[in-house]
Formats: structure tokens, sequence, C-alpha cells
């Protein structure tokens, strides 16, 4: 069978540089190529485009990213020259490259870019993150609308829910409900009673879309599989049940990630299994995806860039950080960390780095040391120091634009990062209940706050 000739790359010029591209690429990503080799023009038939509006620099940017590289962008000016590129060409990876690249140095500046180019979803990520990051932030903004918008804005609240099943005959029970910390008046308050019918023992909890969503999770010493999802909307409160991944699994790793959930190993009749299934919300539905490279339950994971990691348990002491690439469907090996009697069990990222949380020497989970992993070098380094959990609870922890959330027991302690260390920033009310807790971030409607979370006694 004769093969299809090849289609010669596409010469471009922009701010006096030439640049050869890929015409099938540019077709896929760009609403402005697209529209141009459609439409019939002169432009399309001739063997040049001249894109006099644009930069060079921007314009590389953009290719390297509808490539799937990864580009350093410090500068003011690549930034800039980026936003205008992801605008004008049309280009979605581009505006999302942007947004998976904000931090507190450039989100002011990537607010008002977007503001005035109309980038949406960057100009609402960029303003999330200001909200989060306290006046500091919003004062660097130089477009009046901006600010406006940022002010209306709810910050994150940091929220914690604690292991519960249901109760003997799904009575009702005064402590099985999702907490949140009311930092202004230093306590842990009452967000929503869970339903009757959910279990948060062993359940994979995580949110998206400023939604929260619990699946799997066990009920009886037989370890009877929660059989319905369930997800909570603070927008008005409610609760609606969802369907439960078609394996069932407990002890799941649950994140949502790129507008989808993803259900990752867990337990079934106390075997773990590596399958993976993720949620389309939109269409309602599960699918299997690639599996891990080894059965696990129970996997820490994290999103940084846009990009999902977990920890896998190795024998010889090792942790094993892998990827999920969406695109290829496949988990991709990223690092290995070697520590004796010691292994990752909670992950957080921040930036280019993720922090592996692991339990102390000899199975001490009272004692945990983090290590950090700079994915821009594949290097690790300790962080100094040890960091504490309560009794019978793993530690925890969530970070919100700089700051780590941490919770036990005694206080919830707030760390800045700095230079790749934690520095202990203030404390906060303990949680008032015992048990292993899962925590995350939710934006909760202004209005009247909520009871003071009441005491459970530890057994």
């Amino acid at each position: 069978m004769p093969r299809a000739p090849e289609v010669p790359p596409v010469q471009v010029w922009v701010g006096g540089q030439l640049f050869q591209a890929d015409r099938a690429l540019l077709v896929e990503h760009c609403g402005f190529f697209r529209g141009l080799f459609r439409s019939g023009m002169r432009e399309t038939r001739a063997a040049e485009v001249r894109l006099g509006a644009l930069s060079a620099g921007g314009f590389h940017t953009t290719l390297q990213v509808l490539r799937g590289e990864r580009p350093a962008l410090a500068a003011d000016e690549e930034l800039l020259q980026a936003v205008e590129c992801a605008a004008f060409l049309q280009a979605p990876a581009l505006a999302r490259f942007l947004e998976h690249s904000l931090t507190s140095d450039n989100c002011a500046l990537l607010c008002d870019a977007a503001a005035a180019f109309g980038l949406h979803d960057v100009f609402r990520s960029a303003a999330l993150l200001i909200r989060d990051g306290g006046r500091e932030l919003a004062a660097e903004l130089a477009l009046p609308e901006a600010r406006a918008y940022v002010a209306a804005l709810q910050p994150s609240s940091y929220v914690a829910v604690s292991t519960h099943t249901p109760a003997p005959g799904f009575l009702e029970d005064a402590s099985r409900t999702v907490c949140y910390l009311d930092e202004e008046e230093d306590a842990w308050r009452t967000l929503a009673a869970l339903p009757l019918e959910a279990s948060t023992l062993l359940a994979g909890v995580a949110t998206l879309g400023n939604k929260l969503y619990i699946v799997g999770g066990v009920r009886g010493a037989s370890k009877e599989v929660v059989e319905l999802g369930f997800c909570y909307d603070p927008a008005g409160g409610t609760w609606r049940q969802f369907p439960s991944p078609h394996q069932p699994r407990y002890d799941t790793a649950l994140a949502g990630f790129d507008g989808r959930l993803y259900a990752i190993g867990g337990e079934f009749q106390r075997t773990p299994m590596s399958s993976v299934e993720r949620y389309d919300p939109a269409a309602g539905c599960w699918s299997f995806v690639a599996d891990l490279p080894q059965p696990a339950a129970g996997v820490p994971c994290a999103q940084a860039r846009g990009r999902l990691f977990v920890c896998l348990w190795r024998p010889a002491d090792t942790t094993a950080v892998v990827e999920y690439a969406a695109r290829a469907d496949a988990w991709l090996p990223v690092a290995e960390l070697r520590r004796p009697q010691s292994y990752g069990h909670c992950m957080v990222a921040h930036r280019d780095s993720l922090y592996v949380v692991r339990n102390g020497p000899k199975d001490d989970f009272l004692h945990c040391a983090i290590d950090c992993l700079n994915l821009a070098t594949g290097q690790w380094t300790a962080l100094p120091g040890q960091f504490v959990n309560s009794k019978g609870a793993l530690f925890t922890a969530v970070v919100r634009g700089d700051t780590v959330y941490t919770v036990n027991r005694m206080f919830t302690l707030l760390y800045a990062i700095e230079g790749g260390t934690w520095r202990l920033l203030r404390e906060k009310a303990g949680f008032p209940r015992p048990g292993s807790l899962q925590t995350f971030l939710l934006r909760l409607p202004p209005g009247a706050p909520g009871p003071v979370a009441s005491e459970t006694p530890e057994l």
C-alpha cells in the first residue's frame, strides 16, 4: 500500500525569525492556524506564514509547549509574550501551561495580563491564588477590574474529615461531620453532616471543581464496600450520590486531576489492586485507564505543575515516585528514595518540588521526616528537623499558596515554604476528634459560621 506523502513543515516568520513548525500540530492546538489553513486564503497556499503581531520568543515558547516540553518562564517579558501568543493564536494548551506555572511571584503579573488579553481561565486561576495569598499579592495588581474581581472571591478554607463508618441502623451521629478551620476565631467548626450511608473509613476523598468527593469506604468487620459515591457542593450545602467505580475498592487513593477523578489502586477482599479508574463528572461514568506498575493501596498522591504523581512502596526500603501521563495513558518512573525502614506515606507539592513525608525508623509513626524531590533537577534533599503525629493518626498536609497546613489532636500547624524548607508560622487549635484525618481545601460561601465542632474523646 503506498505511503501517504509527508506534509512539509510550515515556515513561520515571527519577529524577524524563521520557524519550522509541524502543520498538524498547529492545526490541532491553535484556533488561529486551524482557521487560517481551512480558509482557502492565499497564505495557506504559500510556503510561508508571517505573524507580525507576535514576538519570536513567545512563538518559540508556544512551539515548545505544543511539543510537550516544559520551558522555564522566569522573566516577566517571557510570561507576557506567552500570554500574548496564547490569546492571539487561540492555544488552550499554552493557556493551561501558564495556569500550571502560576506562583506567588508571578500571579499578579499574569492576572493583569490575562485580563487584558481575555484569557479567562488563566485570569481566574491567578486571581484565586492571589486571594489565598493575602493583601500583599492583591496590592501588586495594576488593573482596577482585576483588584475588584479578586476582592469578590472567597479564600480557600482548610477542611478535614476524620474516620467514620455508618452508625448502626444508619442513625444520626453528631460526630459524623466534615469540619473546617475558622482561622480568625481559632476554632474548628462543622461544615456539613456526612450522608447516613457514607463511610470515610478506608475511603478515597478528594476535591474537584470546588466539590468534595468520597469514593469507597467500608463498613462492618467484613469490610463491606460502600456501593455509592458521595459528592458535597459547598455552594448549596448539598450532597448528591454518584456511581462508584466498576471495580469495588477500598483504601483507594482518590485524586481530582485535569477535570476528572482518578481512583488509584486500593484493595478488595484484602487483596491489593493495580487497576485505576477515571470518572468524568460531565458524563457521569467511570472508565479504566492504565494500571499502576504494581498493586498498591493507600498510595500518597500529589499534583505539581499540572502533573499527577503517586508514591509506591517497593522492597529494600524504597519509595518510588511515578507520574501518570494522560496523553500516553501510562505510568512513568520519576525517581526513587531509599531510607532504612522508612517509606513515604504522605506527599504534597509546591512549585517544582514534591515533599515526601515518611515514617521514622523502625516503624516509628509518631515522628516523621520529610524529603524534597526537585522535579527540575531530579535531586533529593532532606528537610531539617522532625514532624510529629498524633497517636493513631498519620501525618496529613495540604498546601495553600506558599503555606503548608498540618493538623493533629494537639495543634493545627502552619508552615511557610521558604528555600526548600518549612518554617513554622503559627499554631492554631488542634482537631477535636481522634483518628486519622483526610484534609483538603474548599472555598466556602459567605454566611454565618457553622457551630464549633464537638470534641470526641479518644478511645
